[in-house]
């Protein structure tokens, strides 16, 4: 099989920006998990008060594997979004990481209901997809705070875990100061 990359995060931490100029400059195979989940119909409905889809996961993961079966062992595939970090058999899972003031910005810049803007700033400071993605996929994890990068400064990042130069453990991001300052 392919190299399979999952990059992942917080809504808004920049996941399709970043995975678009990986998937470019390393002239890579780019998989749009939330494409993949409309374009499927594993969506089961719409989350009322804070307005998200909810994904049939399960389904999605079979659907991604098929996928990803199609690529020659020479290939390099990068799996983007919010889900993918939920789904199974990557080589390395990067989760990118944001400050929650800078996502506070860029999540009512949107129009994201208030509801839907706590939760991502509170599962942003609590490091919520990391945890999912270390218990699912242990020490293939990555953790990269791109809060003060560049998107250059960020893909440089990536290259190098994707290349095994360097590699981010899960717990080195820490914005506990932003629940603090909040509470």
């Amino acid at each position: 099989m392919a190299q399979v990359i999952f990059i992942s995060g917080t809504p808004t931490v920049g996941k399709t920006t970043i995975s678009e100029k990986i998937a470019d400059d390393l002239n890579a195979n780019l998989i749009k998990i939330n494409d993949l989940a409309i374009e499927n119909g594993f969506v089961l409905g719409i989350e009322e008060e804070k307005g998200y889809k909810v994904i049939d996961i399960d389904k999605l993961d079979d659907k991604l594997q098929e996928v990803l079966n199609s690529f020659s062992d020479d290939e390099l595939v990068i799996v983007e979004g919010h889900l993918s970090h939920l789904c199974s058999n990557p080589d390395s899972v990067i989760i990118l990481r944001a400050h929650p003031k800078l996502l506070k910005e860029r999540l009512a810049s949107r129009n994201y209901s208030q509801a839907k803007i706590n939760e991502n700033l509170e599962a942003e400071a609590l490091g919520v997809c990391a945890v999912e993605a270390f218990e699912l996929h242990g020490d293939k994890v990555n953790e990269v705070d791109v809060t003060d990068l560049a998107i250059d400064e960020i893909a440089d990042v990536i290259k190098n875990i994707i290349s095994g130069k360097n590699s981010y453990p899960v717990g080195n991001v820490d914005f506990m100061d932003w629940i603090v300052e909040n509470s």
